[in-house]
């Protein structure tokens, strides 16, 4: 393909990329150098017949005036992402001083925000991603082997999870674990013990969420590992067969090769789907728990007081890092492969 039609035949791609991925990263980056305006304070008299009282408020005119003037907020380059909130390098620095055991030690980190978030994340990530190739892989050549009268039926059941949405998936768990759902109270009656709940126990409901994580992405690797069969040669399949090869070994040697790299495109998407968490624990109302780092930004921009657009921004762009991190590596060994085979 010449140079120039294929500049073209990217440009709207390439265009669409920078608009809605590419501008919005280097923003997220340059909120996250700012932290918010300071409030201008003033005191105020307040007097009635039993005497006068003074106060402090808030100036909303002036503090409406500075924010005008630095809409970013002020400059603090990347001191929130060394802050409590975030890597907090002084808060590991003064553990690491302090400790008496490792074990302290890393009690008092897994107990920062940043760190809390990104363990359930990670654990999220790994707990999920390999039962959902797996379990995508085997229903994938359990419904290939089937009747072709059965297989719409079966394969539109399959995908039924990935259809609904997230935050909706994850609420209807959610009410069956409830004491009064069917999962919640058959369990109950299964132990013989009316006050057992799947919600008492933090380890229990990161079992739940990430169960409900592997439901949710297994109709994705079983639509692509699906399709993936189709394109499997039959002549080598065929000559194993009249060799004498069982199932096994042709599945073993003929069928997984050959779907290989689309085991390595399912599990780069699902290490970036799960590693921004968010719905399920909104859905299981998990977030005493359980906060992910997606959920982090939700709570800055949530707050109370006044959005935090810069420590929303820092916990942004650390999580951008961190996917790139977990990609690397197959990113790396993929590229070596390729230039292998070529």
């Amino acid at each position: 393909m010449p140079h120039r039609t294929f500049i073209w035949f990217i440009l709207p791609t390439a265009l669409a990329m920078i608009l809605f991925i590419g501008l919005p990263i280097v923003s997220s980056f340059f909120q996250s150098l700012h932290i918010e305006n300071e409030q201008v304070l003033m005191e105020v008299e307040n007097c009635d017949p039993f005497g006068c009282t003074t106060n402090v408020r808030v100036d909303v005119e002036a503090t409406e005036k500075i924010e005008a003037e630095n809409p970013l907020g002020r400059f603090n380059g990347f001191g929130t992402y060394t802050d409590r909130n975030h890597l907090a390098f002084d808060e590991i620095r003064e553990a690491w001083d302090n400790k008496t055991s490792i074990g302290e030690f890393k009690d008092i980190v897994l107990n920062l925000p940043f760190y809390k978030a990104l363990l359930f994340t990670l654990t999220f990530c790994f707990a999920v991603t390999p039962p959902v190739i797996v379990l995508g892989f085997i229903v994938a050549l359990s419904v290939n082997t089937l009747a072709k009268n059965l297989k719409g039926l079966i394969v539109f059941g399959t995908i039924l999870p990935m259809i609904v949405t997230p935050l909706i998936g994850s609420l209807v768990l959610f009410w069956m674990i409830d004491s009064q759902g069917i999962i919640g109270a058959s369990i109950q009656i299964l132990f013989d013990d009316p006050n057992l709940s799947l919600k008492a126990s933090s380890n229990l409901t990161w079992i739940t969420l990430i169960i409900y994580g592997i439901w949710h992405n297994t109709p994705f690797a079983f639509v692509v590992f699906y399709a993936a069969l189709q394109t499997v040669p039959q002549d080598p399949l065929e000559a194993a067969y009249i060799d004498g090869a069982t199932r096994f070994e042709r599945v073993r040697f003929i069928v997984i090769p050959h779907l290989y790299p689309v085991a390595t495109f399912i599990m780069l998407i699902c290490l970036m789907d799960n590693f921004r968490v968010f719905e399920p624990i909104i859905g299981f109302s998990a977030e005493g728990v359980a906060q992910s780092l997606s959920w982090m930004i939700y709570q800055d921009l949530r707050n109370e007081n006044k959005m935090l657009f810069g420590s929303a921004g820092a916990t942004s762009m650390l999580t951008i890092l961190g996917i790139a991190f977990l990609l690397t590596p197959v990113l790396i060994r993929t590229w070596k492969e390729f230039k292998t085979e070529r």
